[in-house]
């Protein structure tokens, strides 16, 4: 039999590289093999320490009709952004998949800031030359105060001697509960507007403080807090109110938000995902591909139309892509043209995909700028095409955002309806770009 090895093919296959991990330290699969490791078994008593500190649960016996749910421990190593281990976390998540609508959950939504957002306060903090800072919440989800009554079988392992069949009636959020987010988001917002912050009703996850001449903006995004403001006093005075309620980590100016990375320069930020993109590249095996001028051809050849044979392969790396366009708007419109092939890809539409990565190999350093600019004007550009789909003959419009020299926004994305005149599809893209002009001076 004639293997890779014997015919001196080296290259990893692509259908397991997906599983591929940088990290060596092997992850324990329960509780049992994780109390015999020095480093997990203290992430696990700190996770109960916690636990038992914020009275999440109390022990009550069991009735019929109760819908007790499940719970299991989660082991997952953190990095930190050059791939080097950051710290052991081990998380006691509840089975929330158990969970009936209606009995021990009702609304689930929680808000999420929207990438322009986060985009726009560091342009403001950039150009007033104010403070940033980066804020951390220490198992954030304890923290929420559940609404519904909701039942746990006590963790494995960690059985009451004295009450072995009582259950835990949860009365603070666990991770995986669904409405964990919500509860969580709706007990820190409470706090930010006691304490005499504004939510803003273009983005809730944007909280503003007013004190005469004195501002603090704060954005939320789950458990990750990024703060500005132009009044160390004020902010001093906050800290100190967030630390009493909730178990804050000040980690000081951002370096890394949401997968950016953000670095200081002379006139500014500079935001870019190079570790995240070499992840990628890592992970689909093509760190040593030659790298491409451009992300896709000019014009794309004659398809071929062979069914991909990983078509989850292909899914999860488009997926990834995604995400990167965040500080890469030269990726925007190729990475949406792959994603249009996501229900059935063929080996054209791989080829293609490939291609983009070969891009992101030899621009692995571009990022977004953010620079200093005396004049906040917003300004915006938009472009369509005309039935540039062959498939479906719809068109494609686009646009940008600027505020000063600044990207706040962008798109580039098929139209959701055939337009039939060129003209048409210009006006469906102004349309567009009118609605988030109109969304972010409202936000302003």
């Amino acid at each position: 039999m004639t293997t890779r090895s014997k015919a001196g093919i080296h290259k990893p296959n692509h259908r397991y590289a997906l599983i591929t991990a940088k990290t060596t330290i092997k992850e324990p699969q329960g509780i049992a093999s994780a109390m015999k490791h020095p480093g997990w078994t203290e992430a696990i008593m700190e996770e109960l320490r916690r636990i038992y500190m914020l009275n999440t649960w109390s022990l009550t016996p069991p009735t019929e009709g109760m819908n007790i749910l499940d719970s299991k421990w989660v082991f997952k190593t953190k990095l930190k952004p050059n791939g080097e281990v950051d710290k052991l976390k081990a998380r006691l998540v509840a089975k929330g998949s158990d969970q009936e609508e209606g009995v021990d959950y009702l609304e689930t939504f929680s808000p999420m800031v929207r990438t322009a957002t986060i985009r726009l306060v560091l342009d403001t903090a950039v150009a007033r030359g104010w403070s940033l800072k980066k804020l951390d919440v220490s198992n954030a989800f304890l923290h929420g105060e559940l609404q519904e009554p909701v039942f746990m079988y006590q963790p494995t392992g960690f059985i009451d001697p004295e009450k072995p069949n009582h259950v835990c009636r949860l009365t603070k959020a666990l991770y995986g509960l669904k409405q964990a987010p919500r509860a969580w988001f709706d007990t820190f917002s409470t706090f930010l507007l006691e304490f005499g912050f504004n939510c803003s009703t273009a983005d809730p996850s944007l909280f503003v403080l007013h004190q005469g001449d004195k501002i603090i903006v704060l954005l939320l995004y789950v458990d990750d807090i990024l703060l500005t403001d132009n009044n160390q006093s004020l902010l001093d005075q906050l800290l100190q109110s967030l630390n009493t309620r909730f178990s804050m980590k000040d980690l000081g100016p951002p370096r890394y938000f949401l997968g950016v990375q953000i670095e200081s320069t002379d006139d500014g930020l500079f935001l870019h995902q190079t570790t995240y993109a070499s992840d990628i590249l890592y992970q689909a095996g093509m760190l040593d591909c030659n790298p491409m001028p451009m992300p896709l051809p000019q014009q794309v050849d004659k398809p071929n139309t062979t069914p991909f044979e990983e078509p989850t392969y292909y899914r999860s790396l488009a997926g990834k892509l995604q995400y990167l366009t965040i500080t890469r708007p030269d990726l925007q419109y190729a990475v949406n043209f792959v994603c249009q092939k996501m229900h059935a890809p063929t080996n054209s539409d791989f080829s293609l995909l490939k291609r983009i990565l070969r891009y992101v190999k030899g621009t692995l350093n571009m990022g977004l700028p953010i620079r200093k600019h005396g004049n906040p004007v917003l300004s915006a550009f938009y472009d369509s095409d005309y039935a540039g789909c062959k498939d479906t003959r719809r068109s494609t419009g686009g646009f940008c955002i600027l505020l000063g020299s600044t990207l706040i926004s962008r798109s580039a994305k098929r139209q959701p309806t055939v337009s039939s005149s060129s003209t048409e599809a210009e006006y469906r893209a102004l349309s567009v770009v009118a609605l988030e002009l109109t969304w972010i001076s409202s936000l302003l």
